[in-house]
C-alpha cells in the first residue's frame, strides 16, 4: 500500500507525460503480484466496491471535525479525498497497513455495517499520503494525470511491445492481471481473448489545418459527414456483445437496444445518435442517455439511438483492418446488405469533384446533428492511433457570442485552487441569463488573471460557488446551440471555451438572447 501510495503522489507532482510513464513502469515492474496488478486496475478505472463509497467518506468525516472547518477545508481544496486526507487527525504508524491486493479483498468482503470502524483504523495508522492512496480507491477517480492509455504504454515497454498489443488483449483480462504479467516478462504465452468480444484501437483522425489542403489531390480521398454523436465500436464474436466508446468503455449498459440488435459475428466501427423518424437529434438528447449504467423504457423511449456505421473492421473472424478503406467499404455496404442489422445504418459516402466544393458543403452544414467533414484516403488500412495523412477531420468554424460572466466555481486536480470553471450569460430584455459553463480555453495567464479578477469581484457565495459581479464581457466560442428545457434560458451550447477575454466591452453591450435564438432558427431550418 506504502509503495501505491508513493506512485500517487509522484505522478501528482510529475508534469512529463514520459516522466509519468517511467514511474508507472518501475511500479509494475518492481511490485509483485497481485499488488501491481490491483495497483493497475485501479489506475484503469476497473476497481470498484460494493459497499465502500464516497458516502461513507464524508460520514466519517464528519465524526472527526468540524462541520465548519470542514466545509471551509473542501471548498478550498476541491477534493473530497485530499480534504480527508489532510484534515485528518492522526499520530501515523504505517508498518501495520496491509497490501494493496490484501486491502481491497478486505473492502469487498467487509458487511457494510463495519466498513466505517475498519476504514477509519486504517486511517489513524496512515500518513498523509497512504491516506490519501487509501481514500481515492475507495471514491475512485484517481485524478493523478495518469491515464488507462498511458498504464499500457507503461506496460508495453516492459514487455517490449507495441501499447495497441496490450489493448488488443486487455478486455479478454481481469485483475489482477497475472497471464499479462507472465506474457510481459516472458513467463507466459501471449493472453488469447479468444472468442471474446474484445476492443481494438481505433483509427483516428488528424484536424485538417489550412497548410494540408493544398496537399489534397480530390481523387485520392473519400468524404463523409462528421456526425455530431460518440464514435462507438461494436462487437459482436461468439463469446459475447458489447458496445465501446471510443476511449474502450464499456457502454452496454446504457444502449441496450443496441447490444441486442448485435445478431452477427463482427466488428464494426460507427457512430452512435439519437435519431427519429430517420433525423438526427441534437446532441443534447444523446447527452440523456450517456453515463448511465442502465436506462429505463420511457428513456430509451424519448431518446432512441441508432448506430451510423463507418468501418468494418472484422467479418465474422476475419480481419480486414488492413484492407484498402475502398474495400472495406464495400465489403461494409455488402454486410449491411446482408445482415440489414436493426437500429443501424450506412454513413453516407459525399460526392465532389474539387476541395473548394467541399468547403462550400463543410460551411453549409450548420445543423447541430453535424461537425463538419471527414477525408480518409482511398487507399488508407485501418490503423490504430492518428497515422497523419491517412484521415483528416475538417470541422466547420466555430460560432462565437460575447456573453457576461455570472457564476465561477473551482476546477479539480491541479485546478482546485483556482476559479476555472465559468458560468455566463446574455441578455434578456434587462435581466442576464445563464446559456453555458465552460472550463477551457483559456492559457494560465487568463486563468490566473480570471482567478484574481473573482476573488476581487465577488457578490454571494452559495457553497463552492462564487456568483460575481455582472461586468466581465467572455468571448465564447461553440459549435452550435440548442433549445433546452433546463437553462433559464431555454437554450444551450454544444462545446462552448472561452476565446477571449474582453475587458475592452462593457458588460451592457454583451449579446443578447434573440442571437442565440436566431441561431437555433438557422439551424432548423437548415435541417
Amino acid at each position: 500500500m506504502i509503495a501505491f501510495a508513493d506512485l500517487l503522489e509522484r505522478l501528482v507532482f510529475t508534469p512529463s507525460r514520459n516522466a509519468k510513464i517511467a514511474l508507472l513502469r518501475r511500479y509494475f515492474a518492481t511490485q509483485a503480484d497481485p499488488d501491481r496488478g490491483i495497483g493497475l486496475a485501479a489506475i484503469t478505472g476497473a476497481l470498484s466496491f460494493t459497499a465502500a463509497k464516497p458516502g461513507l467518506i464524508r460520514e466519517l468525516a464528519a465524526t472527526r471535525t468540524d462541520p465548519v472547518l470542514f466545509d471551509l477545508s473542501y471548498d478550498y481544496v476541491g477534493d473530497l479525498a485530499e480534504t480527508v486526507a489532510l484534515i485528518w487527525p492522526t499520530n501515523p504508524t504505517t508498518t501495520d497497513l496491509p497490501g494493496l491486493a490484501e486491502l481491497v479483498e478486505t473492502l469487498e468482503v467487509t458487511s457494510k455495517p463495519a466498513l466505517p470502524g475498519l476504514v477509519a483504523g486504517w486511517l489513524d495508522r496512515a500518513d498523509a499520503s497512504t491516506r490519501l492512496a487509501l481514500l481515492k480507491l475507495i471514491t475512485g477517480g484517481l485524478r493523478v494525470g495518469a491515464s488507462a492509455r498511458l498504464a499500457k504504454i507503461a506496460l508495453a515497454e516492459i514487455g517490449g511491445v507495441q501499447a495497441d498489443d496490450v489493448e488488443e488483449v486487455w478486455h479478454g483480462l481481469e485483475p489482477p492481471y497475472r497471464p499479462l504479467f507472465a506474457w510481459l516478462e516472458g513467463r507466459g504465452p501471449k493472453p488469447d481473448p479468444a472468442d471474446a468480444p474484445v476492443f481494438r484501437p481505433p483509427m483516428l483522425a488528424h484536424p485538417l489545418e489550412a497548410s494540408d489542403i493544398a496537399a489534397l489531390n480530390p481523387p485520392d480521398w473519400r468524404a463523409e459527414w462528421k456526425w455530431d454523436g460518440i464514435r462507438v465500436q461494436l462487437v459482436a464474436t461468439a463469446g459475447g456483445r458489447r458496445l465501446f466508446s471510443r476511449g474502450a468503455d464499456d457502454i452496454s449498459g446504457a444502449f441496450p437496444e443496441i447490444v441486442e440488435a448485435m445478431d452477427f459475428h463482427a466488428v464494426l466501427d460507427g457512430e452512435l445518435l439519437v435519431i427519429r423518424d430517420g433525423v438526427v437529434a441534437p446532441f443534447a438528447d444523446l447527452q440523456q442517455r450517456l453515463n448511465r449504467k442502465a436506462v429505463t423504457a420511457k428513456i430509451m423511449a424519448q431518446y432512441p439511438v441508432a448506430v451510423r456505421l463507418y468501418d468494418l473492421l472484422f467479418d465474422g473472424t476475419e480481419d480486414l483492418r488492413g484492407l484498402p478503406f475502398d474495400q472495406r467499404r464495400t465489403r461494409l455496404e455488402a454486410w449491411i446488405a446482408r445482415q440489414r442489422p436493426a437500429a443501424m445504418d450506412l454513413s453516407p459516402l459525399i460526392r465532389f469533384s474539387s476541395i473548394q466544393e467541399l468547403m462550400v458543403l463543410r460551411d453549409g452544414a450548420r445543423a447541430a446533428s453535424i461537425e463538419g467533414l471527414m477525408l480518409k484516403r482511398g487507399d488508407s488500412a485501418y490503423l490504430p492511433g492518428r497515422v497523419k495523412g491517412q484521415w483528416w477531420k475538417w470541422k466547420r468554424d466555430p460560432l462565437t457570442v460575447d456573453a457576461v460572466l455570472m457564476y465561477a466555481q473551482r476546477g479539480h486536480g491541479k485546478r482546485s485552487s483556482f476559479y476555472s470553471d465559468y458560468t455566463f450569460g446574455v441578455w434578456r430584455d434587462d435581466e442576464l441569463v445563464p446559456v453555458g459553463k465552460a472550463y477551457f480555453g483559456f492559457t494560465d495567464q487568463e486563468l490566473t488573471f480570471l482567478d484574481r479578477w473573482i476573488r476581487n469581484h465577488t457578490t454571494a457565495r452559495f457553497g463552492p460557488v462564487r456568483e460575481v459581479e455582472k461586468s466581465m464581457v467572455l468571448e465564447v466560442a461553440f459549435d452550435a446551440v440548442q433549445l433546452s428545457s433546463r437553462h433559464k434560458s431555454g437554450v444551450a451550447m454544444r462545446f462552448p471555451r472561452l476565446a477571449r477575454i474582453r475587458t475592452d466591452k462593457p458588460a451592457a453591450e454583451a449579446d443578447r438572447l434573440e442571437t442565440l435564438m436566431a441561431l437555433v432558427e438557422d439551424r432548423a431550418a437548415a435541417d
